[in-house]
């Protein structure tokens, strides 16, 4: 449990930086086209401000991910040699195809204005966009081959079995990857939308600003509507596989006991009491779950009660989370569409309720992306590898429990301190603002 925690402590940790890089990394592709489209300066204005966000946060990220891949060796040393073929050629291509394109290119989007044509400094920074969205499918690919294995063969028996690739093509397109990787990144987007809107709408009712302030919100919530439909969309294609390749998760996620014969209920909230086999105080839609899944209100969906009880996910987490999760999408979608509206209206800036509602509104993408992977990972136990290896299985022999948690707590002294850096770095730019030099024609 130790080793659980500490790995779950560093990953959500750097889980913050990767996804608001890839999401600001779209944005600044956005934004520096425009500017060459339109020659308006506004737009290089805008641009070269998110930059000095953007390479902040990158360096936070490389930063909080190095621990996480030393814990491989250390904390699941066993999992790292069953899994050491598939995985150590998705992180090597991770490291070429992507940290290298991504970093290579940086110093020429954050150096390199005066130095490089226009048109290579934005080949620049779509370069360094794809490096950040190529680092993610590697990254996924890896984790969706725990939950979907495919494209291998086991060699060796008890401790000394390892999962070797039989079809590197198979391995990367194993039965979740790509729709786990395009619900990932879609929610990437969005936390790099709302981030940008944040501080837009604090810009807005602080009167400072504005130019750069007004249009930064305007791209942001554009893409922020869009990727709020597109979640809801590869979230269900998600579910679809999740139902078919790993039941137990999805019996879990809905809180669904008992295999029924008049179709799945689909419960909106509630409290599951694993004791009990019921989910307490829920409101639920009769036979939606069936419906969602096949189209049928009758259709049967296994319950956990078809699963062994040491082969069950536990339920309130997974549940609760993936909940949470949704409940969050709905809300952002539902705020863009409004938000949508009173722009058409030229209402939206004037309204100091929305512009406050969208300073602390960042928090949702961050935590919909939070409990977006705890539900996942929770809901694949108790398997590391589905099917293939049990996560107490897979942990190191000689690490003791005394060391484990003397590091979780010198891990979490200095990811306190980071984060405050972080602030305190990011506050000042954002105090600083955008360089004033720079005029609107």
């Amino acid at each position: 449990m130790l080793a659980r925690l500490q790995f779950a402590l560093t990953i959500m940790f750097h889980y913050l930086f990767p996804p608001l890089s890839i999401g600001l990394g779209l944005i600044l592709v956005i934004t520096e086209g425009v500017y060459l489209k339109t020659k308006n300066p506004l737009y290089e204005k805008i641009t070269k401000f998110w930059v000095k966000i953007f390479a902040a946060n990158f360096a936070m990220g490389v930063a909080s991910g190095i621990v996480m891949e030393f814990q491989f060796g250390t904390n699941w040393a066993t999992y790292s040699r069953f899994v050491g073929d598939i995985f150590g050629s998705a992180l090597a291509a991770e490291g070429i195809f992507a940290f290298f394109l991504e970093s290579g290119f940086l110093a020429i989007l954050v150096f390199g204005w005066d130095r490089v044509s226009p048109k290579m400094h934005f080949f620049s920074t779509l370069m360094v966009c794809l490096g950040s969205m190529f680092s993610a499918v590697w990254i996924i690919i890896a984790n969706a081959w725990m939950q979907t294995p495919a494209g291998y063969h086991i060699v060796g028996e008890g401790m000394h079995a390892k999962a070797v690739i039989d079809d590197f093509w198979v391995m990367v397109f194993n039965p979740s990857s790509m729709r786990m990787l395009f619900h990932a990144i879609i929610g990437c987007w969005l936390m790099g939308a709302f981030f940008i809107m944040s501080i837009s709408a604090w810009y807005v009712l602080k009167k400072k600003h504005l130019d750069v302030a007004k249009k930064s919100f305007v791209i942001g919530l554009i893409l922020a509507f869009i990727s709020s439909l597109a979640a809801a969309g590869s979230g269900h294609f998600l579910a679809e596989k999740v139902a078919e390749t790993q039941p137990a998760k999805l019996a879990a996620m809905e809180g669904h006991y008992i295999t029924g014969t008049e179709g799945a209920p689909l419960y909106l909230f509630g409290i599951p009491n694993s004791e009990r086999q019921t989910v307490e105080y829920g409101i639920k839609i009769p036979g939606g779950l069936s419906f969602l899944l096949y189209g049928d209100f009758k259709k049967t969906i296994a319950g956990l009660d078809q699963f062994k009880p040491e082969d069950r996910p536990p339920v309130g987490i997974t549940f609760q989370m993936y909940h949470l999760m949704i409940s969050l999408g709905t809300y952002m979608l539902l705020l863009t569409s409004i938000s949508l509206i009173l722009l058409k209206r030229n209402k939206l800036f004037e309204s100091k309720f929305m512009m406050k509602i969208y300073c602390i509104s960042v928090l949702a993408p961050v935590l919909a992306n939070q409990a977006g992977w705890i539900a996942t990972e929770t809901g694949r136990q108790p398997w590391i590898v589905y099917g293939l290896m049990r996560t107490p299985d897979g942990l190191s022999k000689s690490v003791k429990a005394n060391e484990i948690l003397t590091s979780i707590i010198m891990f979490t002294l200095i990811y306190i301190l980071l984060f405050l850096v972080w602030i305190f770095v990011i506050h000042n730019k954002v105090k600083h603002g955008p360089d004033e030099s720079l005029h609107e024609k």
